[in-house]
């Protein structure tokens, strides 16, 4: 009856120490560049509310963990509008190191730097891992055929290995995807190894129309991988390349949403998040690595979206600043703040009623009604 309770201890562990990544990276991002623009910091906190533990180091910042594990903050000496504080707090700024006396650029570079730390976390996480166990590579290997499709049709099985299209030698799976896709409804040639035999068969992939052309289409899934190591700088180059991908495919899928092409129930908040984390640490330290990049460019990328209350929103107004010459109007500022807020909270609502669905809540809540 309580052997969930080994999973639920060990995904809030994985919780805490993954969110707790990413913020620190994002908010140190923000404190270097405040640091490198002349702004004095005068809070670092990983985490809200009481605090656990805290110090202040010689420059004044005071380093704090919270004991709610949901984010973080750096706060900024003078962040405030000197038209929304009180006299008495104005005669505490140090003339020089406040945060808006400063140039917009330097505002905006600031402001930039917590999603940029995050880019670069991804980016260096994908390299080491690149560098220890070697990079993934997608073999030619077929992992499953989809019914009435053009392999299933030719013949093709689980198991099998592409080893050349039209006697051009087929490496990865890719190398696959890519030939298939340029020959829509074209028969081609494939040389197969089989049980350990090679046998050449004829394969028609469908043709699928894609972005105002067509495509060609074989019908099967990918299932291995093998991890080929590398120097030095080709992993950082994969640190890199993987990064973009993973911004690639996040911003496709995310269109794909907005155009009703995929379901938003894949949409998720922190239970989600707190879910995977058990889930992946399971499967090994490599894997948590993995799973702490892919989020930590989601978290960038997330905080770049032009949505007041985010850095984005920020650098949107920096943007209309720099361009009309001075700061867009008080109020202009005030409902984007209220309309980013109000977009925020339906978005975590609607994530968390996701995340409650996935996890099976309300079947529980109806089996107990009958």
């Amino acid at each position: 009856m309580l052997s969930f309770i080994p999973d639920v201890i060990r995904s809030a562990a994985a919780f805490v120490v993954v969110l707790g990544v990413l913020v620190f990276v994002h908010e140190l991002g923000h404190y270097l560049a405040a640091r490198w623009r002349g702004v004095r910091v005068e809070a670092f906190s990983i985490g809200f509310g009481g605090t656990i533990t805290s110090w202040t180091d010689s420059r004044g910042t005071v380093w704090k963990l919270a004991w709610l594990p949901l984010g973080g903050y750096v706060k900024l000496h003078g962040q405030e509008n000197p038209k929304d504080v009180g006299p008495e707090v104005r005669a505490t700024w140090i003339p020089g190191q406040t945060f808006h006396d400063k140039p917009v650029l330097s505002r905006a570079i600031i402001v930039a730097a917590g999603p940029i730390a995050n880019f670069v976390l991804a980016m260096v996480l994908f390299a080491g891992l690149f560098i220890a166990i070697g990079q993934p590579v997608p073999l030619p290997v077929v992992g499953g055929v989809v019914a009435d499709s053009a392999a299933s049709r030719a013949g093709l099985m689980a198991n099998d290995r592409i080893l050349s299209i039209n006697g051009q030698p087929i490496d990865t799976f890719d190398d696959l995807k890519n030939i298939v896709a340029a020959h829509p409804a074209e028969t081609l040639s494939v040389r197969i190894n089989r049980d350990g035999a090679d046998q050449q068969i004829a394969v028609t992939p469908d043709s699928v129309d894609s972005g105002g052309h067509k495509v060609g289409i074989l019908g099967v899934r990918g299932g291995s991988m093998e991890y080929r190591h590398v120097s030095l700088p080709a992993a950082l180059l994969g640190g890199v390349t993987q990064t973009w991908a993973v911004t690639r495919e996040t911003f496709a899928g995310l269109a794909q949403m907005v155009g009703g092409a995929r379901g938003t129930d894949e949409l998720g908040g922190p239970l989600r998040i707190a879910q995977l984390s058990g889930q992946v640490a399971k499967l090994g330290t490599a894997t948590l690595i993995s799973f702490i990049a892919v989020l930590s460019v989601n978290l960038g990328l997330i905080n770049l979206f032009p949505v007041p209350v985010l850095d984005g929103g920020h650098l949107l107004f920096y943007l209309a600043e720099a361009l009309r010459g001075r700061p867009l109007p008080q109020r202009a500022q005030e409902y984007g703040f209220r309309a980013g807020l109000a977009f925020l909270a339906c978005l975590f609502v609607f994530a968390t009623w996701n995340d409650l669905t996935h996890l099976g809540l309300f079947r529980w809540v109806v089996s107990l009604m009958g």
